[in-house]
């Protein structure tokens, strides 16, 4: 069963006379397991699409599923409910909270989904020994760089052992060795047997993945099929391993 399906999504925006199709007819599955980029120029739809596979839109019309359930007319609290246990979210901008450190930062996901605090530290330490800055887990956000703060954003995301790990340009505010240490991570986290989906402008970090999704004028142009099979999941030993 795949991950992701999604059936002829639409998603027009309506703006006083005017609209915009922002997705025209959308057809995409993603099996478990599998690392993909999506590319296309600005104003292509990538940013559209990103949204509705992370439950932050709705389409206009068509059908998508995670994990076999229909997402479909369901009420904002239940998507927030499935966005919280399904999704783990990577932004350019990291979106973590200055006023917390970096521990507080990865557990705050798991105090909304009722995780147990002593539970939540034990599982933030974990995640940041995995992503290689449990050194740093009292630090503030300004007094880590910006390949740390990434780091960071990895570790919230995976929280609460999401289906799916949704990366928005993760790397566009990095600089090239920064950028390369966090798609390592990825890349890691993938061979784990993490469902990885990856939003760039960039072709080299694109070309790193094992699928490539090209979309145009809000339509899929290409759909490069993997290189190799999608990754199966490794031993709870492999997983509690450092990743550098």
């Amino acid at each position: 069963m795949a991950l992701i399906e999604m059936r002829d999504i639409v998603k027009r925006y309506k703006t006083g006379d005017t609209e915009t199709v922002a997705l025209n007819g959308v057809d995409l599955e993603v099996e478990k397991g599998e690392f993909l980029a999506i590319v296309g120029p600005s104003g292509s739809g990538k940013s559209t699409l990103m949204h509705i596979l992370g439950l932050l839109d709705t389409p206009t019309s068509g059908e998508y599923l995670i994990d076999g359930q229909a997402m479909h007319n369901r009420p904002d609290s239940q998507l927030a409910k499935l966005r919280r246990n399904l999704i783990g979210f990577v932004f350019q901008t990291f979106n973590l909270l200055p006023r917390l450190n970096v521990i507080q930062n990865v557990m705050l996901p798991m105090a909304y989904a009722g995780v147990p605090a002593r539970q939540r530290k034990q599982r933030a330490l974990k995640l940041l020994e995995a992503v290689g800055i449990a050194d740093r887990a009292n630090h503030r956000l300004n007094q880590i760089s910006g390949g740390q703060t990434q780091r960071v954003a990895i570790a919230r995301s995976l929280a609460n052992d999401p289906k799916l790990i949704l990366a928005d340009e993760p790397t566009g505010n990095l600089d090239t060795k920064s950028s390369q240490a966090i798609v390592d991570l990825l890349k890691q986290l993938h061979r784990d047997g993490n469902t990885i989906v990856i939003v760039t402008h960039n072709p080299e970090i694109a070309a790193q993945t094992n699928r490539v999704i090209e979309i145009r004028d809000g339509s899929i142009v290409r759909d490069s099929r993997p290189r190799v099979r999608a990754a199966q999941p490794e031993s709870a030993r492999s997983r509690s391993r450092r990743i550098v």
